[in-house]
């Protein structure tokens, strides 16, 4: 058996080839496959691939999803309960405020998100809902007064009598009317946009 040639300074490890021995790129030994470079972090998720051949599944939106016929049902009944709270404390104060506009603005346009999820047209739809809300309560308040008045229930004055509720208010209203209609909307789409997120 005949040693393999010994190195002059006589260590025995000084030379050897590496282990595995160095192969050209491409013929690497036993069917190792070489080193994949990892992929940089991407902006975006990257696509499922197609279950046997079909399409493959779109990236999932961001944000909360929820039911948005529920969303909008839910603002519908606080229309009313907003609108109702909102004429009572006109009435009692004998004016309009602005932070009862933007309350009932802000209580539609969250309890509308929180339920509904994102949706583009539920921001919208919370404002319109905010809009009617505070028209109603405006429209409450008076009859709530006009009810006072006669002795009546404001649900009477303002079902039976809306016409005349109405030319109070067209009577009533002023630039602030208007502003207050404008906020409330604008809180109730700010709100529902950020809820639903």
């Amino acid at each position: 058996m005949t040693q393999p040639p010994q190195p002059p300074d006589g260590n025995p490890y000084g030379q050897q080839q590496p282990y595995p021995p160095q192969q050209p790129y491409g013929q690497q030994p036993y069917g190792q496959q070489p080193p994949q470079q990892q992929q940089p972090y991407a902006a975006f998720p990257q696509q499922q691939p197609a279950p046997q051949g079909g399409f493959p599944m779109a990236p999932q939106p961001h944000g909360r999803t929820g039911n948005v016929g529920l969303g909008v049902a839910v603002a519908i009944v606080l229309l009313f309960v907003t609108a109702g709270v909102y004429g009572a404390i006109m009435k009692a104060v004998e004016h309009e405020i602005g932070y009862a506009a933007v309350a009932v603005g802000l209580i539609i346009g969250f309890c509308a998100g929180k339920v509904g999820g994102r949706h583009p047209a539920l921001p919208i739809v919370s404002a319109v809902v905010a809009l009617i809300a505070v028209y109603l309560g405006q429209l409450t308040g008076y009859a709530m007064a006009i009810g006072e008045g006669l002795d009546v229930s404001f649900f009477t004055v303002l079902t039976d009598h809306f016409d005349l509720v109405n030319q109070v208010w067209k009577h009533e209203k002023d630039v602030l009317t208007f502003v207050f209609l404008a906020v409330g909307g604008a809180a109730a789409f700010s709100a529902a946009k950020k809820a639903g997120d």
